[in-house]
């Protein structure tokens, strides 16, 4: 059985706290659920920065800084958008980590290229380069979100030392 998505975010805030570190998201097809699930938890305030709902592409511009020509060449679910999303939310907040995820919930929206349960996630840690994963969620609307914010959850904390 999987750990419900409130104890991996206490487990990720136990670790950020424990760094020093806080942390900003930038959230499209999610709408504000990685945030909503991290604020639900008392204390997270000592940890978490910001999030950033970017559902539009004006919105991803306006308040990430992703390139016009980034989202016209590449679409808004691409690995060089969430790459610029990810940036976008450390250089606008006060975060030392971030997390990044653009993709489509459907039940529309898809293509032959990307598909209804296409999900390009985007981590930014304070050492390392930026690391991208695009994943192929299976489900209606609701599943692939939850799954969305469970990778984008996990991922942070399996890219996040425990001993840092």
């Amino acid at each position: 059985m999987r750990p419900p998505l409130e104890s991996i975010a206490a487990h990720l805030g136990a670790l950020m706290t424990r760094r020093g570190l806080r942390l900003a998201t930038a959230e499209s097809c999610t709408g504000g659920w990685v945030a909503k699930v991290i604020t639900d938890l008392p204390g997270s305030s000592l940890w978490f920065d910001r999030g950033f709902v970017t559902y539009s592409n004006a919105a991803k511009e306006e308040m990430l800084g992703v390139c016009p020509e980034t989202l016209k060449v590449h679409g808004a679910v691409s690995e060089p958008t969430v790459r610029e999303m990810v940036a976008g939310a450390l250089a606008r907040s006060q975060a030392q980590v971030a997390v990044a995820i653009s993709g489509i919930a459907g039940p529309g929206g898809g293509s032959q290229d990307k598909p209804v349960g296409t999900v390009w996630f985007g981590w930014a840690l304070p050492e390392g380069p930026i690391s991208t994963l695009c994943r192929r969620l299976d489900g209606d609307r609701e599943a692939v979100r939850i799954q969305s914010v469970r990778v984008a959850l996990e991922g942070l904390l399996e890219r996040l030392p425990a001993d840092g």
